[in-house]
């Protein structure tokens, strides 16, 4: 039997691409931690970007607030924080969560979609 479609997975593929030709670094795809997954890792110049993928039929900001609610934003960030106490080669760098939203045509790229909250 062969494997379904997973239209997450295919979306991630479409971002990183997207986000290639925005001149982005793809650093690391589908990185996880015991805290949670940040579905790609890239860089912008001299920023460092964790991205969340989200692979919808249909979005906008109503959806962002439920897929993207304050517990997922905070586990991309301990997992963020993990990751960067695991490649210390990027501490240096300014940090920044985006989302990029995928559905059957568009690709939506929403820089600086939330921050860590002190």
């Amino acid at each position: 039997m062969a494997p379904k479609n997973n239209p997450g997975r295919e979306g991630e593929t479409r971002a990183a691409a997207a986000l290639e030709e925005k001149g982005m670094e793809i650093i690391a795809r589908n990185f996880r931690s015991r805290t949670g997954e940040i579905d790609i890792i890239a860089r912008d110049g001299d920023i460092i970007v964790f991205i969340e993928v989200k692979t919808w039929s249909s979005f906008g900001f109503e959806e962002l607030r439920i897929g993207l609610n304050e517990k997922k934003q905070r586990r991309i960030i301990e997992t963020a924080k993990y990751f960067l106490s695991e490649h210390r080669e990027y501490n240096e760098m300014s940090i920044r969560f985006d989302v990029v939203f995928i559905n059957h045509h568009d690709i939506t790229h929403l820089a600086s979609a939330f921050m860590e909250r002190v």
